[in-house]
């Protein structure tokens, strides 16, 4: 069905949301709606890939998992999850922003089926793995999901709409272990199929709610058509999928094209290097925390009841403050709120440190919340370098005067885009070397702090490389950043 205005039932074909008239007239209600459901699903995707978090707490002596056994079962899900990131990224320009998300929820399925249906005593550790892998379908969710609600909103808004994407996510890190501790405190440490089972109904709404209120914008919506000359000036005209015009000039490249172009630039790697350490480390403890406790303060925590009270506490509060380290970043800078960032995490794993030799509990969970709280801030703050990123680079080359709306500027825009796809998929790797790290460590030292060691080393080095980057006085500094 179409009407006058060429909006097709879920399908977009006209769509201009820098067009004031019709951001407010039409476009505002639209984004708002799809930004919701978006919102939802990727909420119960991040539950999905945390499962693991809490079902490790439910695993005793009759399954005969050791610790390291335990970390490597949380580490899975988080490697599986940080690869589908990127296939993720492009699954929307193939499918549609509506139908992946439709796709994408239906999938969280194939991990809690089976995790409802075989987690009990008696199950093999090689089962136990596959289930794990399973879970990490759930990491991929974030990245379509920024990327589809990336093309609803101007760029006025994409900084608030993208905040509160990746923060409501975020949040099903805290609400799952709020579930394991509900099952904990009702059913008890025996039923750890319970935890699986609540998601069901919650995953097949969330795609029912997809399939019925969000929207496909089709590319010829938002198709880019002019171009920029290698004089800097703009002109319209057609342009190639590889982002260049017929006569050579730098146009907006399409998706695949930015993709293959920031892989081959150095920010790209550098600004995943610091989201390791940022997303890396709060999707890592957030998969960790419960485990570390019982391990580390087992005369305290001496059943799974004990320390679920306590595992969601940093992830909530690390996906609460997202936001928050975005508008610092708009007022002081992305990189120097990176900086201190950083330094405030390494002073966090050092205290983490000191208070696991002095087996201090008071001060093991301030310094481990405070990691959490600053790895929040600090993933608010390095996407918003991101973007700031290239639009330094693009006012360098054409002067102060350059209008933000221009293609230069779009141009730009698809690749700052591009790089956070790259960035998320790399960073979410950091989650993978973190529960390695405790693996390694109790198995090697009977302790973690070989581990806490590890991570002050690398907060200290992103200090330096934002430092060298970003902030040290140079004539290539990119202002702004």
């Amino acid at each position: 069905m179409t009407d006058a205005a060429g909006w097709r039932r879920h399908r977009i074909d006209d769509w201009r949301p820098e067009d004031p008239v019709f951001w407010r007239t039409k476009g505002a209600g639209i984004a708002r709606r799809n930004l919701i459901f978006s919102v939802f699903s990727e909420h119960i995707g991040f539950s999905v890939w945390s499962l693991w978090s809490v079902l490790v707490l439910f695993l005793g002596p009759e399954y005969g998992v050791d610790p390291a056994g335990k970390f490597l079962l949380t580490a899975v899900p988080t490697a599986l999850g940080a690869v589908l990131r990127l296939p993720y990224t492009f699954a929307v320009g193939v499918f549609g922003g509506r139908n992946w998300t439709v796709i994408s929820a239906a999938l969280l399925l194939l991990p809690a089926i089976p995790m409802a249906i075989l987690i009990e005593p008696g199950v093999s550790y090689q089962t136990l793995m596959i289930l794990a892998c399973l879970a990490g379908v759930g990491g991929g969710n974030f990245a379509s999901s920024m990327a589809n609600i990336n093309q609803f909103y101007p760029d006025r808004h994409k900084g608030w709409a993208l905040g509160l994407n990746a923060g409501g996510g975020n949040l099903g890190v805290p609400a799952v272990q709020l579930v394991g501790l509900l099952v904990l405190a009702t059913a008890g440490a025996a039923q750890p199929r319970l935890v699986p089972a609540v998601y069901l109904p919650l995953i097949v709404l969330a795609a029912l709610l997809a399939a019925r209120y969000m929207d496909n914008i089709s590319p010829a919506a938002t198709r880019a058509t002019d171009r920029v000359g290698r004089d800097g000036s703009v002109r319209d005209g057609l342009v190639r999928p590889d982002g260049s015009g017929r006569d050579g000039s730098v146009g907006v490249p399409s998706e695949r094209g930015a993709m293959r172009e920031v892989i081959r630039d150095p920010h790209t790697w550098i600004m995943s290097f610091l989201y390791i350490g940022t997303f890396g480390s709060f999707i890592g403890f957030g998969f960790a925390f419960g485990q570390v406790l019982q391990v580390q303060f087992g005369d305290r925590f001496a059943t799974p009841l004990d320390a679920a009270y306590l595992t969601f506490l940093g992830p909530l509060v690390g996906s609460l403050v997202r936001p928050l380290g975005g508008y610092l970043a708009d007022r002081l800078g992305g990189a120097r709120v990176t900086c201190w960032n950083f330094v405030v995490m390494a002073a966090g794993a050092s205290l983490v440190l000191y208070a696991s030799g002095r087996n201090s509990l008071f001060l093991y969970l301030v310094g481990f919340i405070s990691l959490f709280v600053f790895s929040g801030i600090g993933n608010g703050s390095t996407y918003k370098m991101i973007p700031a990123i290239f639009r330094a680079r693009t006012r360098n080359a054409a002067g102060a005067a350059a209008d933000p709306g221009s293609a230069a500027f779009r141009r730009a825009a698809r690749l700052a885009g591009a790089l956070i796809g790259i960035a998320g998929a790399v960073g979410a790797f950091g989650g993978v070397l973190v529960n390695i790290a405790f693996r390694q460590s109790f198995l090697a030292y009977k302790s973690a702090d070989a581990a806490y060691l590890s991570f002050v080393v690398c907060y200290a080095l992103c200090v330096l490389v934002t430092w060298a980057v970003y902030l040290r006085p140079s004539p290539h500094r990119l202002p702004g950043v």
